[in-house]
């Protein structure tokens, strides 16, 4: 086995890593646009400025799925993709809830509920870690992605689009998304920690 280490660090920068990082790097960038952009927010008429940051947010989350099916597909998980991939994926959706606070579209208790569920997940995993076990996790936990980063996308849709029934439509389907994400974030957490009691209350 070479010991080289150069080519160690080559290693590192598989397809699915290198999307990984392109995402986590460009996540300050569509907060610089973000704050740029004038909403329409159902005014008279499409803001193109906030219409670019919604695109904009849809492919980073994209790219979500991409880097898992590449790791996945060319067996080429690593440490260091284990290891920033969660991170990007949290950022992305921390940075746009407090994007969305700020424009008053997302209450602060729902954006609290969102982050204090990772922080918990993230110490149960911590403390199961030291047993040498990893609980597997539920579809709970994919389902309540894929309907926060559903939601954040309406409502950044719906900031660009001007009033109408297409905006209503929009601004509802959002809404509820949310509340579901909310409800789905809960029990997942819950649902987590319940399947590693056994190793949380040992003495």
């Amino acid at each position: 086995m070479s010991t080289d280490p150069s080519q160690a660090r080559e290693s590192v920068w598989t397809p699915a890593n290198v999307v990984t990082t392109i995402r986590a790097v460009l996540i300050p960038l569509w907060m610089v646009l973000a704050g740029l952009a004038v909403p329409s927010a159902g005014g008279e008429s499409l803001s193109a400025s906030s219409l670019a940051v919604a695109v904009f947010y849809i492919l980073l989350s994209a790219t979500d799925k991409l880097d898992g099916y590449l790791a996945r597909s060319r067996n080429e998980v690593t440490v260091f993709g284990k290891f920033l991939d969660p991170i990007a994926d949290k950022l992305v959706v921390v940075t746009a809830l407090l994007y969305l606070i700020e424009q008053g579209l997302v209450p602060v208790w729902m954006v609290f509920v969102i982050v204090a569920r990772e922080f918990v997940i993230s110490g149960v995993r911590m403390v199961v870690a030291t047993e040498g076990v990893v609980i597997a996790a539920s579809n709970l936990g994919k389902y309540k992605t894929a309907s926060t980063m559903t939601s954040i996308s309406g409502y950044l849709v719906w900031l660009a689009l001007p009033a109408g029934p297409i905006a209503e439509a929009v601004w509802w389907v959002s809404l509820v998304l949310m509340w579901v994400a909310v409800a789905l974030t809960a029990w997942s957490g819950v649902d987590y920690v319940v399947k590693s009691k056994d190793y949380l209350l040992k003495g």
